[in-house]
């Protein structure tokens, strides 16, 4: 099918295009960017004169659920609500039930995603066997099923050797292992530590939980070669140490997630469940930190960290309630929240969820490498038309995601995704 975008703002931070234009979509792919398109004989015509159009997002911590609830749909929620936030392609984790740790159960991922015509998955490979620290998983065949790197996830890797053992396998074949730093026995806490922890009676995760986790990671990383992408940093200590990894030459990126972009601690409020959530949000010059260090591009992405939670696990006392937030549907505009409220360039900010997060995952992406976050003439047409101006309540209930929880309910947000393509067809049109 041949679609033309017509009139809208044409926005691509890899490149640096921003220009007023048209984009043609034939086969797939994008076949031109012009003003007054006139020899295109489209199919379809979208108009998108006040809007922009973006290169498709690139979400690296993204929650499906599946396998493990397939019953509920959830694959077909979580996907449906990715398309709608512009999301184009999706990291996922491999806690789920069963884990990610077999061939097999990854093939079936990708071929239940792929039938839903939705957004693309990439999963991550268990680092160890039902993620329990103790036997390497055959990295090599969750590869060739493909996987696009391999995680602990939530779950911290207490033997300091196997971590060795698994960043020398990763390094020989260059194999990228994404870990959250976080100590195992001083992580245990479900809030960070702090005055306000203290007062509500709530355990506490201190810094050190996440820098000593960094320091083991490093020298480890020094000693192997391995290439690691740390997830979810969320301390000034944090991102000074990754700060100075880079500075040293090592093969390191980082994101964070757009809770601790814009919540502390003192969100929790009176033992708000909503902010319960890994790692805990802290303190304000944390936040301050976090937000310079995305600027500056120390921080390499900016997630959504969409974990849906149900009713029953959040309407628990604050330290029972399962941890979590729904945010594949706000991703977007919080990014330009977070350009307008910091000064930030909207392209230098759209570049955190676009082409920063594509080149993080290089040619793990396959078929589609160098195209995904990136809107050019013979890339892949992955792309969305986003209203700037559209103001929007965010309303729970009204999320797409079966996950109903964030703690952004109740904001007023600005900027709504009209249209996605994915491979040039419409995945959502509003």
């Amino acid at each position: 099918m041949k679609i033309l975008i017509q009139g809208g703002r044409v926005l691509d931070p890899a490149s640096g295009l921003d220009t007023l234009a048209d984009v043609a979509v034939a086969d797939g792919k994008v076949v031109a960017i012009q003003e007054q398109m006139a020899d295109f004989a489209p199919d379809q015509v979208i108009a998108a004169r006040g809007c922009m159009v973006l290169p498709g997002l690139v979400d690296l911590a993204v929650r499906l659920r599946e396998p493990g609830h397939e019953h509920e749909g959830m694959l077909a929620s979580e996907m449906a609500a990715a398309v709608a936030a512009g999301v184009t392609s999706v990291v996922c984790p491999p806690d789920t039930e069963p884990v990610l740790d077999e061939a097999g159960l990854v093939e079936m991922l990708r071929y239940r995603a792929e039938r839903l015509h939705l957004a693309r998955v990439f999963p991550l490979g268990a680092l160890t066997r039902n993620l329990q620290g103790e036997v390497l998983t055959e990295m090599l065949q969750l590869t060739q099923a493909g996987c696009v790197g391999f995680s602990q996830a939530e779950v911290p890797l207490a033997n300091t050797q196997v971590l060795q053992r698994a960043l020398q396998y990763a390094s020989t074949y260059g194999y990228t292992v994404w870990l959250r730093p976080q100590e195992l026995y001083l992580g245990k806490g479900v809030a960070a530590s702090g005055p306000l922890a203290t007062r509500l009676g709530l355990s506490g995760v201190p810094v050190a939980a996440e820098t000593i986790a960094l320091y083991t990671i490093f020298e480890l990383m020094r000693a192997t070669g391995a290439r690691v992408h740390v997830c979810r940093l969320s301390s000034a200590a944090g991102v000074d140490l990754v700060r100075q990894a880079k500075a040293d030459g090592l093969p390191v990126t980082c994101d964070v997630s757009i809770n601790s972009l814009y919540f502390t601690d003192v969100d929790i409020g009176y033992f708000d469940s909503r902010m319960r959530l890994n790692p805990p949000l802290r303190q304000q010059r944390d936040r301050a930190a976090l937000r310079a260090a995305l600027t500056d591009g120390t921080i390499d992405a900016l997630v959504s960290d969409h974990t849906p939670v149900d009713e029953d696990a959040k309407a628990l006392p604050f330290a029972e309630a399962e941890p979590g937030a729904t945010g594949l549907e706000l991703l977007l505009s919080v990014v330009l929240k977070w350009s307008t409220d910091d000064g930030v360039d909207f392209g230098k900010a759209l570049a955190r969820v676009t082409c920063g997060p594509a080149r993080l995952l290089g040619n793990s992406l396959g078929a589609i490498a160098g195209s995904a976050g990136r809107l050019a003439v013979g890339a892949v047409a992955d792309l969305c038309v986003f209203n700037p101006q559209a103001v929007w309540t965010v309303e729970p209930a009204a999320l797409r995601s079966q996950g109903k929880h964030t703690p952004f309910g109740g904001y007023e947000l600005i900027g709504r995704v009209s249209t996605t393509l994915v491979g040039g067809h419409v995945a959502y049109r509003a």
